[in-house]
């Protein structure tokens, strides 16, 4: 079944990937130590190895802008060398994998960062949600505007993270660009009201956005990188005046960096921004298309034998079906998630949900 879902693909002609069954990057909040990789985190993504692409969970690139309490960072060593056991397990069964690279921005809190105030483009602070902290959930508080002169340093961070994540053995990196984390607090001029070349107009409220991919193509070649956006998605208090021309704008941008992949969430979580952006972006951008959000197999299926898309990334099946593209093939039922257990600390939920027996 679903022949188009399940046909090989290459990113940029050179990195082979099985099929096209993407495994979407999912918060789990696992890394309990010291935002450090673990043992459970090796066994839950080695479990999935059979995905097309591993693109893991939302990864810290910088200390101390934590946005959800215990997900994992990648900029120390010990955190290098836990994510080296995670990539070593998902080859050694033959898979694929990314690390998403991330800066949480203004949805980070003091309490999960010592003190540290978050930075945002502009003084605005989320208004639309809660956060959990190690007290309970709390509101989100006012971040700072970064200085013009800050933002080189963050540009280096991502840098510096992409090259922790190449010295742990992924594949290559996914740049978050997506829900309101910094990047994409730049792009959206409902978060940046900034003055400076790095606001107003779509080409300097893009600037940060590149000069992050320049930093990366510094450490991986174009193919290893990918960039996941969400134009219509107003989680974290976000919205755009004209998302369809922002993002295509962008998307022919993106042309020239000749990326492994453009991963696009094409909704919004909270109903809000409706519109279609999938097929104007695919008009716009030549490379390899990603969508994201509530794709059954059916339809992804479909939307790849149009040529709408290329490969599909599955969040929520992929939490309670580890072997999700052999289900895929076979036709079989899959297992439903349990939706308590997402954000939990401990393997209920997490790497107990069975296979398909052989």
């Amino acid at each position: 079944m679903f022949k188009n879902l399940l046909e090989p693909i290459k990113l940029g002609g050179k990195i082979s990937l099985s099929n096209r069954v993407w495994m979407a990057p999912l918060t789990r909040c696992r890394a309990v130590d010291n935002h450090n990789p673990n043992a459970l985190m090796v066994e839950y993504y080695a479990q999935r190895a059979s995905a097309g692409l591993i693109i893991c969970e939302a990864t810290a690139v910088m200390e101390n802008q934590s946005a959800f309490w215990t997900e994992p960072g990648i900029y120390s060593k010990a955190q290098v060398a836990g994510w080296k056991a995670v990539t070593d397990a998902v080859h050694k069964k033959g898979g694929k994998i990314f690390l998403q690279i991330w800066h949480g921005g203004r949805a980070c809190h003091p309490l999960m960062n010592n003190g540290a105030i978050p930075v945002a483009p502009s003084a605005i602070a989320i208004t639309n949600n809660e956060i959990r902290t190690p007290t309970g959930k709390a509101p989100y508080v006012m971040p700072r505007a970064l200085e013009t002169s800050e933002i080189k340093g963050i540009v280096e961070g991502f840098r510096l993270g992409a090259q922790n994540a190449k010295d742990a053995g992924f594949d290559g990196v996914e740049v978050h660009g997506a829900n309101g984390y910094l990047i994409d607090a730049f792009l959206r001029d409902s978060a940046n009201q900034r003055k400076d070349i790095y606001g107003g107009t779509v080409e300097n409220r893009a600037r940060f956005l590149f000069e992050v991919l320049d930093a990366v193509k510094s450490v991986f070649s174009p193919e290893c990188i990918g960039l996941r956006l969400s134009p219509l998605n107003s989680y974290n208090s976000m919205i755009d005046s004209d998302p369809v021309k922002t993002f295509t704008w962008v998307a022919e941008k993106l042309n020239s960096y000749q990326l492994g992949y453009l991963h696009i969430m094409r909704s919004d979580f909270m109903g809000l921004q409706k519109a279609d952006i999938m097929q104007p972006i695919r008009d716009a951008y030549k490379g390899i298309l990603v969508g994201n959000m509530g794709y059954t197999a059916e339809e992804a299926n479909i939307a790849i034998s149009e040529k709408k898309l290329d490969a599909v990334a599955f969040g929520v099946p992929f939490i309670s079906n580890p072997d999700l593209p052999e289900r895929f093939a076979s036709g079989a039922a899959l297992n439903a998630p349990d939706q308590s257990t997402f954000y939990t600390q401990g393997k209920e939920g997490y790497t107990d949900y069975p296979f398909l027996k052989k």
